[in-house]
């Protein structure tokens, strides 16, 4: 009688692997989250060589919400279900697919919402699959030298990154590179395959269900940490604001500088989206000393730097001056790291082993709301241009975000999961 053994989820010798196993992860986090950016310093190109309006640009960018929260709100919970590898591997060659849509897409609006909505799935299986993955990488035995909280770092730097650079890149070719509209999607489709091929080499870390102790998948699909009053006081607050604040700094404010940017408008966009992002990764390396279990302290900080980001967006909007644009963003780029960081550090103690991945996913798609703003703000504009202007509209969202810091410092101490 032969005897199969399943060893999908045992840790090899530490000296059989030179690259640390997160580390694949970590790479193909950073492929999805170049797929998911790459495509909003070309907002300003797309608008100004293509015709779209500003509503429909703004529309494209949030079309990949579309993609990201069935993504995330089913693919988390599968793989608590299926295991980590066999939903998280199909997302770089997704996000690529997604690429080689925009690339062929520029003229047509249905071919950008679909290559948009494939970078979506990508990205959404990266962020939910994945960050839960590297979490579970991050701690013995497969990692030994990761402190408390590592994975929720890792995942959140790998994602800003990824974001960062892609953007950066994508802007610089669209603006002085040959075929504007599909360069850097082809960079883009080398690097997600690349990382693709990689991640095959990447253990599993937790295994799959077995079948017959499966419950119905709907019961998978519910998550009762979701339910948990922290995340509704702490959480939920802040969650929007991480995509809200990064894309009023690397949308709203390029669009609004696009005429007094030196005649490069497509490399002002992503350098604004460079300065956003890179403060937003800057800011998360301080994630570990300011976060503490004992309170929302990583929180409120977040929330009180995003109060004084769109203060200064509404300075910027007003003012139209490169120095104060950059400000801005700089700043509201520090709110979106740190209200990121301080999200995942508090979701990884909200959730129980079972439902990590799930509540993840519910956390990102309540960022993914942040991406309406730059959309709502141009409708809102577009409807009444004579009443209404961008500066109003940045005092108001200084305003919800200062409810929302009251609201996280009263709930701040209440609540607490158990260690």
């Amino acid at each position: 009688m032969s005897v199969r053994l399943d060893t999908r989820c045992e840790a090899p010798a530490r000296t059989r692997r030179r690259v640390p196993p997160w580390a694949l992860i970590s790479a193909a986090m950073f492929a999805v989250a170049w797929g998911g950016n790459e495509f909003t310093p070309l907002l300003v190109m797309y608008r100004l060589d293509h015709g779209y309006s500003p509503v429909v640009v703004d529309v494209f960018l949030f079309a990949y919400v579309l993609g990201i929260v069935p993504a995330l709100l089913i693919g988390g919970p599968l793989s608590d279900r299926l295991g980590r590898r066999p939903i998280m591997l199909p997302a770089p060659f997704v996000a690529a697919a997604g690429s080689v849509v925009l690339a062929v897409g520029a003229d047509s609006a249905a071919l950008l919402v679909l290559g948009r909505i494939l970078s979506g799935v990508g990205l959404g299986l990266g962020m939910a699959v994945g960050g839960s993955w590297l979490k579970e990488l991050s701690v013995p035995p497969w990692d030994h030298r990761a402190g408390v909280g590592a994975g929720a770092r890792r995942a959140a730097m790998s994602l800003t990154a990824g974001f960062a650079i892609g953007a950066g890149v994508a802007g610089v070719l669209a603006q002085w590179a040959p075929w504007p509209s599909a360069f850097a999607y082809v960079l883009h489709i080398a690097l997600a395959v690349g990382a693709g091929i990689a991640l095959l080499a990447a253990p599993e870390s937790r295994a799959a269900t077995p079948r017959e102790s499966r419950a119905p998948l709907i019961e998978d699909l519910r998550i009762p940490a979701a339910g948990h009053r922290r995340f509704w006081l702490v959480v939920v607050p802040v969650a929007p604001w991480v995509f809200g604040a990064a894309s009023c700094a690397y949308a709203v404010l390029p669009s609004l500088m696009a005429e007094h940017s030196g005649g490069t408008p497509i490399a002002f966009s992503a350098l604004l989206c460079v300065v956003a992002l890179g403060c937003g990764f800057a800011i998360q390396a301080l994630g570990r000393r300011i976060d503490t279990p004992r309170s929302a302290r990583a929180v409120i900080v977040a929330l009180v730097i995003l109060v004084a980001g769109m203060a200064l967006g509404a300075v910027a909007a007003d003012r139209l001056t490169v120095p104060l644009a950059l400000l801005a963003a700089a700043v509201l780029g520090g709110g979106y790291g740190m209200a990121l960081v301080a999200g995942l550090q508090e979701i990884q103690r909200i959730a129980r082993p079972d439902d990590l991945a799930g509540l993840t996913a519910v956390f990102y798609s309540f960022t993914y709301i942040g991406f309406a703003v730059p959309a709502a703000l141009a409708v809102v504009v577009q409807s009444w241009p004579t009443a209404v202007g961008y500066p109003a509209l940045f005092l108001l969202g200084a305003a919800v975000a200062a409810g929302c810091l009251i609201l996280v410092a009263v709930s701040s101490r209440s609540h607490l999961p158990e260690r």
